[in-house]
């Protein structure tokens, strides 16, 4: 039985890997999770899987619910999040917060050589280069839980990475795919969460409309596999139903494909190298489908997607001032206090106005966020 340390348990991807967590509890004990402000959800998965140690967003909570669970060890914070991904009995930790807020918990489990199943894109974005380092010396697998990433690694099995011509990650195109550049000056946050394809957290779901979420998912590719970012392409396919291709020198193409269910790459991150049943799990029927469509993208059109591939290229904090500019400018997009256009504009200012510092350290890196963050907040003001 593998033994699982959870972050960010109440969010749409942490709330299914507790789905697949109940539906195959004779493989898998959640000893430790993390969570937010969601207490309802937390009192939920506390009475059905019985956590040891539990964290919270605010001490409040934590005391509240200690009363309420004796026999459970709440702790909450920056330091929760720490103590639930290095919880001692945990062999494998599923990252699944949003944000930079799950670099320090990943690089501490990291250090502790536990497996890593990992949905936090930001955290390989910000400091790709210290995790896989760190990963490297203390020999802790690094395990992608994107739909995208967990079809290139699968399609990758058994096979020599030296003999990888590109990887193809395919994206949906979002909420506005069928939109020009020009009518999305009056979308609303009602529209932008209206996914097409996959059921998701508000925060990536604009970051679907906008193609921040795939320009930061070529990152992650580039970090993860270690592929030049001139192999990593991006093709729109509006069904979702392949996940993303790998090519080979001998020009054969090895595709996952599978109905859009985020579940699938989750279990097998957990499961890997077996593979389980899933519980409820819709099989692909492509007769059904009967056509599947492909376009290439318009960076004109997207251009998050091209600001990402340009902080990539370059390396160094500018990933991180990128990232943090994003997650603030998409915060101010759900509260309604700037356009969508907006979110794009703000993260190319913030790059243009950036000093680049290659290699930085975890110190610097974390620097970097706040200040980024506090100069999107005041160019609102």
């Amino acid at each position: 039985m593998k033994k699982i340390s959870l972050l960010g348990a109440t969010g749409s991807i942490g709330w299914q890997t507790y789905d697949i967590l109940c539906s195959h509890s004779d493989e898998f004990k959640l000893v430790a999770f993390s969570a937010g402000k969601n207490i309802e959800k937390t009192k939920e998965i506390i009475n059905r899987l019985k956590p040891e140690l539990v964290s919270v967003q605010d001490e409040v909570d934590a005391k509240t619910l200690q009363n309420e669970f004796p026999h459970t060890h709440f702790t909450y914070g920056t330091k929760g999040l720490i103590e639930v991904a290095t919880h001692p009995d945990s062999t494998v930790l599923v990252n699944a917060v949003l944000g930079s807020v799950g670099l320090e918990s990943t690089l501490a489990a990291i250090r502790m050589s536990k497996t890593i199943a990992i949905a936090n894109k930001e955290t390989l974005v910000t400091a790709g280069h210290l995790v896989m380092a760190e990963a490297k010396k203390y020999n802790a697998p690094i395990l992608p839980v994107d739909s995208e990433h967990s079809a290139i690694f699968q399609a990758m099995n058994g096979e020599n990475p030296k003999q990888v011509e590109r990887i193809i990650l395919t994206a949906s195109g979002g909420s506005f795919r069928d939109k020009t550049r020009e009518e999305l000056k009056n979308v609303t946050v009602k529209d932008a969460l209206n996914h097409p394809n996959w059921s998701m957290g508000a925060k990536i779901t604009i970051d679907s409309a906008t193609m921040m979420n795939k320009g930061l998912e070529v990152i992650e590719a580039n970090v993860l596999f270690g592929l030049p970012f001139e192999k990593i392409d991006v093709l729109l396919h509006r069904e979702s139903i392949i996940h993303s291709l790998v090519e080979y020198h001998d020009t054969s193409v090895i595709a996952q494909l599978g109905t859009p269910d985020m579940r699938v790459p989750i279990q097998y991150a957990l499961s890997y190298p077996d593979r389980l049943p899933l519980v409820e799990g819709k099989r692909l029927n492509l007769a059904e489908i009967g056509q599947l469509h492909f376009k290439e993208v318009d960076f004109d059109r997207y251009r998050a997607l091209k600001l990402a591939y340009d902080a990539g290229r370059a390396g160094g904090t500018v990933l991180t001032a990128m990232n943090a500019a994003n997650e603030a400018a998409v915060a101010l997009f759900l509260q309604e206090k700037i356009t969508f256009l907006q979110i794009d504009e703000m993260i190319e200012q913030i790059m243009n106005d950036h000093n680049n510092i290659l290699l930085p350290d975890l110190e610097t890196i974390l620097h970097v966020d706040i200040e980024t963050r506090k100069t999107v907040e005041s160019m609102v003001k």
